[in-house]
């Protein structure tokens, strides 16, 4: 699929639909690759597409055997390994309910997850018992503690209990029940509840044929992280949507490892962060690893990456990397795809599927080059089914017709998107997406701090860091001592890539006549200050 067959497309998503039996068990006949995994200790490990629905299959039954049922909502909170995607796939064959959570989150940020959505499991590795023990007094519906990879009083061995279960394919389930519960990144209030329905996990073929341009040939890495939707896309549910091959590297990043490994394996499709494109474009030797290079294409997601760093990628090793844009609440919904003239700096064009246009406050579709608002017309499968148990913020998104992203652009004559700047407060930081809340809430639980704002500053790597603007209480006197104090303790409250960067120490902050905070003025301080781009709601 390419940008010249977007006309014809179709949906074509069954009534009833498993991810994990209608593609993971139909592919586990051909023996073939499914999986390379590489370990933080160096080993590497084989999965065929055999292994990957056997394991499914056993955690299933274990899963069965401690309780879970459909329509149960189970926490996840493990690293990049294995178990992530059987367990994933194992609540998908029971119609039960995955609320995928990043590792780094604290106490306080999955106690809000697991009451929020009456959550009866949690399940994470050994080093996160620790932290989750300290929710459980106030965990109101949380039942069952199951750790992956050890055993621990009050906690279930889970992966000693699928290791002797035996093969469960699990519950019929139709495309309209329940599937995930991604959480946002609060804005001005607590972190929102994206509802997806199964037909979002058949719906993910379409960007992989589309933006990935996935083929069962093919060894694809998404280097995104287990708690992000970007890993839903293009780790557990696109690839294998096309038949192809996907790594799952453990271990953190280096620019230099990962182009190491990106030759060594043999990748052939790359999806990665525009921070992650940044710092390795800074390699000095970047050219030096085309030889022996089997990389064919190239896509960023997360924030609008610099057309510098994509003509660096393109001089070293002919591929220029195509940007995507999508949200939690959808999927891809602009890019540019294969076969597309690229304009660099451009957002792309409509995804197959998808009905966007620029529209203005009363709905109107914007004539071209007038900035508004990105709107989504009709109800396509990959767009969530609302936020959990909050109506009124479901209500909000839509203008009429127009499901709103939150962004704002314009359409040139050639029907191109150009992202103009957030319509919300949302911070894009590397591959995390920050609610500025979250941040205040976890700075004035310091003593020192009586007031905080935090928005987005512009950072060349980054796109942006997380920046606090603090008002100190009497008896309390800035100092480089309190700044790392204040980081530091923003680092245990909340989860530590949420910390700010910078902390700016002011008397007083800009507000409206009602007393609200101008986040706005601040962010177009720093804008002004450093003059470079504000992030996206890119995925």
């Amino acid at each position: 699929m390419n940008a010249n067959t977007l006309p014809s497309f179709d949906w074509n998503v069954p009534s009833e639909w498993n991810f994990a039996r209608d593609v993971i068990d139909a592919l586990a006949h051909e023996e073939r690759d499914a999986l390379l995994f590489l370990a933080t200790d160096g080993t590497r490990k084989r999965f065929h597409f055999a292994d990957i629905a056997d394991a499914s299959q056993r955690y299933a039954a274990a899963l069965v055997d401690i309780g879970i049922g459909k329509g149960d909502c189970v926490i996840v909170v493990l690293p990049k390994v294995p178990e992530w995607i059987f367990i994933m796939l194992a609540l998908d064959r029971l119609g039960a309910v995955a609320i995928p959570c990043a590792e780094q989150l604290r106490a306080k940020d999955l106690l809000f997850r697991a009451n929020h959505a009456s959550a009866v499991a949690i399940i994470a590795p050994p080093a996160l018992r620790g932290e989750i023990e300290l929710l459980r007094p106030n965990a109101t519906t949380l039942s069952t503690y199951a750790l992956v990879g050890g055993a621990s009083d009050g906690w279930i061995d889970l992966q000693h209990l699928a290791e002797s279960a035996q093969p469960f394919a699990g519950h019929p389930t139709r495309s309209d029940d329940w599937a995930y519960i991604v959480y946002t990144s609060g804005t001005t209030k607590d972190p929102k509840g994206v509802i997806h329905a199964k037909a979002y996990t058949h719906a993910k073929r379409m960007q992989a044929n589309a933006w990935l341009d996935c083929k069962p040939d093919d060894l694809v890495w998404c280097s995104a992280a287990t708690g992000w939707a970007k890993s839903l896309w293009n780790v557990l549910l696109g690839p294998w949507s096309c038949g192809s091959t996907i790594v799952l590297h453990e271990g953190g990043f280096d620019p230099t490892e990962r182009m190491s490994l990106i030759r060594e394996l043999g990748v052939t499709v790359l999806c990665q962060a525009p921070t992650e494109y940044r710092l390795e474009a800074k390699l000095p030797n970047l050219a030096e690893f085309a030889h022996g290079l089997k990389l064919r294409h190239c896509v960023s997601a997360g924030e609008p990456l610099n057309p510098e760093v994509i003509q660096r990628w393109h001089d070293a090793f002919g591929l220029t990397i195509l940007d995507g844009y999508g949200q939690t609440e959808n999927s891809l919904l602009i890019a540019n795809l294969p076969g597309m003239d690229v304009r660099p700096g451009s957002m792309g064009k409509p995804t197959p599927g998808h009905d966007i246009c620029i529209v203005d406050e009363d709905g109107a579709i914007c004539t071209t080059g007038v900035t508004g608002d990105v709107g989504l017309r009709g109800r396509p499968p990959t767009l969530f089914l609302g936020y959990l148990d909050n109506e009124e913020e479901t209500r909000a998104s839509y203008r009429g017709e127009w499901y709103l992203t939150g962004d704002r652009a314009y359409v040139d004559a050639d029907g191109y998107f150009w992202f103009v700047g957030r319509a919300d407060d949302v911070i894009s930081s590397g591959a995390y997406r920050i609610g500025p809340f979250e941040v205040e809430s976890a700075l004035l639980e310091h003593a020192a701090v009586a007031e905080s704002a935090v928005v987005g500053s512009p950072d060349t790597d980054r796109g942006n860091i997380v920046k606090a603007f603090v008002v100190l209480r009497a008896g309390f006197t800035a100092s480089p001592e309190l700044t790392r104090e204040l980081q530091e303790h923003c680092k245990r409250v909340t989860a530590p890539y949420k910390y700010p960067r910078e902390i700016e120490f002011v008397t007083e902050l800009p507000k409206t006549r009602s007393g609200k905070i101008r986040r706005v003025e601040l962010r177009q301080r720093e804008l002004s200050r450093k003059g470079a781009n504000q992030g996206s709601g890119f995925v």
